[in-house]
């Protein structure tokens, strides 16, 4: 659920900068906003054994990466801000958490006993 609301806090301020041009202050909330988020989405997907999914979040990361920022024109940013906001937009369909498997579900039932 917190990944959820993060991919969904990145898509915000990724199209708030995209159609705003972002001031020095709200650049690196953004930068922190998405580098977060992609790290988070990253290893979501590596749990979820989707390493091409990890890899591309971890490219995100690098871009929007708050401690060493990339000097980026602005036609190169809009790009790559409407490039992520697409990632995350379709991480909500490619990478969906599998349902986890009940005690009961995994235990064979034995003759004649029923479950509390």
């Amino acid at each position: 659920m917190l990944t959820k609301i993060m991919k969904w806090g990145s898509i915000a301020v990724l199209l708030q900068a995209v159609f705003w041009r972002p001031s020095t202050n709200f650049q690196l909330v953004l930068e922190f906003v998405v580098c977060a988020s992609a790290i988070a989405v990253a290893l979501d997907a590596a749990q979820a054994d989707e390493f091409v999914w990890a890899m591309g979040f971890i490219a995100i990361a690098l871009l929007f990466n708050p401690v060493a920022p990339l000097a980026l024109s602005h036609g190169t940013f809009f790009w790559l801000s409407w490039a992520s906001v697409v990632m995350f937009l379709a991480s909500f369909v490619a990478l969906r958490p599998q349902p986890r498997l009940s005690l009961e579900s995994l235990l064979p039932r034995a003759q004649g006993i029923r479950s509390l």
